[in-house]
């Protein structure tokens, strides 16, 4: 047994070892591929250039790098790293380091006869588009910035917005395959450490070959995956995130995503635009207000519409029940066929127009939607009471000013309209007791989800469904939990006429 066991032991350390890559091995599997790039100077023959030419920016190799390899006084890799006006050169002979260097634009200098030591000198070229505006959360008022693909400009767009050295940024690397850069941002001194500690503890856990996006790694920490409603917020807006940085959350960019994770949220959250706090509180406060009340109605109406249809025609006024009748005389489906057409339809319609291209799909979502609405009601295929709800609950629907949250009341509407067919207006009440327990035991990184409704906190309702003015918001929200309670302290200026010196 005890040798079944030793040999077990050694044939696992001879399998660790195969897999343990030569410098020459490396080299081998790169010349494979058509763009790497291997040569000797001719003029002495003593340092060998490797790098990846897709990788590199050429005018560093050219002007940097080989006129220093060609002077007869540099015989060694250390000579050639003290004259090399490159940061951040190395020389090593860890081959998984030297990899790394290799995928992530670094030119490898090697001394011929010598292939234990390698110099990396980085030469990485960035190719990166413009700075933009928002095109998800565009505001007409406040900053026109929106996040790119590159980690360096994004944050760069962060910390242009906060000026001090509290703001820390922890940098990872994550996927075996893509080596993607994940940077944690947090203030230090004001966000929970409880908060950035399971926000860093998580994301180092991940074990996954390829991180593309920030929504891949939105979905491997969250607390509950397998729920619909969103438990951080995606912004591709630099002053939000740096409002939300000083306010005491964390922070997640992704390198290649032009979208920045903040955590922890709440429900309310995701129906208040930044662009509330540049209008004023009065206008703030009533928008606020109409988009909740716009995502209620475009979750419930067509399900209301089908219960009271199916069972409730006592509850309709007589007028309207005429009218009904008349609309719905020679329909040959019951409501509930009648509504998920028009809601399936509407949804090829939505996603009809996001797919295509801009110009072509907004002329598919306008005409499609009058073509395929007036078709409808024609046939005698649908009620037009019927396609006027759904229509009103479409547009009712981008109200939510986060796409995620957006996404998600289009869902939930099918359940809510399932019930109702189900239970009338009792399965209306029994789905919103489901989805409202859901809510109830939903945590974004172990904070409360419906806060500050439960649980209740009055203090954070300030900046909830409504806003107060800026001198009211003093104090950072309880459920944050952060180190530094207070933002500023309340000091209105007397509004008195100066005394004009003569």
């Amino acid at each position: 047994m005890f040798k079944q066991k030793k040999q077990q032991r050694i044939t696992k350390m001879n399998q660790n070892r195969k897999k343990v890559k030569s410098f020459e091995d490396l080299l081998q599997t790169c010349k494979k591929s058509s763009d790497f790039k291997s040569f000797t100077l001719t003029e002495n023959h003593r340092f060998i250039i490797h790098y990846l030419g897709t990788m590199i920016k050429q005018e560093i190799l050219h002007d940097e790098i080989l006129p220093h390899t060609k002077k007869p006084e540099i015989r060694t890799l250390f000579d050639l790293k003290q004259v090399m006006p490159v940061e951040e050169t190395e020389v090593t002979s860890d081959v998984a380091k030297i990899e790394e260097a290799l995928m992530t634009g670094h030119v490898l200098v090697q001394v011929e006869g010598n292939h234990l030591e390698v110099l990396l000198i980085p030469a990485a070229t960035v190719e990166a588009r413009s700075i933009a505006a928002p095109e998800i959360e565009f505001s007409v008022v406040g900053p026109k910035e929106a996040f790119v693909e590159t980690i360096d400009v994004n944050l760069n767009l962060i910390r242009g917005r906060m000026a001090t050295p509290n703001l820390i940024v922890d940098e990872v690397v994550l996927g075996d395959l893509s080596k993607t850069r994940v940077a944690i941002l947090h203030v230090e001194g004001i966000t929970s450490k409880e908060n950035v500690h399971t926000v860093t503890q998580r994301i180092k856990d991940i074990h996954y070959d390829q991180m593309v996006d920030s929504s891949f790694l939105m979905q491997m920490i969250a607390d509950n995956s397998n729920s619909p409603f969103p438990q951080m917020i995606d912004t591709e807006r630099p002053d939000r995130v740096s409002s939300l940085l000083a306010e005491g959350k964390v922070a997640i960019v992704v390198d290649g995503s032009p979208h920045v994770l903040t955590a922890p949220t709440t429900f309310v959250e995701f129906f208040s635009a930044f662009e509330d706090y540049f209008i004023g509180w009065p206008l703030a406060s009533i928008f606020r207000l109409i988009r909740l009340g716009a995502v209620i109605f475009s979750v419930l109406s067509t399900a209301v519409y089908v219960a009271v249809v199916t069972y409730h025609y006592e509850m309709i006024p007589t007028r309207l029940l005429d009218t009904l009748v008349t609309s719905r005389s020679g329909i040959p489906f019951p409501p509930i066929v009648e509504a998920i057409l028009l809601e399936l339809v509407i949804e090829l319609l939505r996603e009809a127009g996001a797919r295509l291209p801009t110009k072509i799909g907004q002329t598919i979502g306008i005409v499609g939607g009058i073509v395929i609405g007036t078709a409808a009601v024609d046939a005698g295929l649908t009620s037009s009471i019927l396609l006027i709800i759904v229509a009103l609950t479409a547009l009712a629907s981008f109200t939510t000013p986060v796409y995620q949250m957006s996404n998600t009341i289009r869902l939930i509407r099918f359940p809510f309209i399932l019930f109702a067919q189900w239970l009338g207006l009792f399965g209306v009440a029994m789905c919103s007791a489901f989805f409202l327990a859901h809510l109830l035991t939903l945590t974004s990184l172990g904070r409360p989800y419906l806060s500050p409704i439960y649980p209740l906190r009055f203090r954070d309702f300030k900046d909830a469904f409504i806003l107060l003015p800026v001198n009211a918001l003093k104090n950072r929200p309880l459920s944050l939990r952060t180190q530094k309670k207070q933002r500023f302290k309340p000091n209105r200026p007397h509004q008195k006429r100066g005394d004009i010196e003569d």
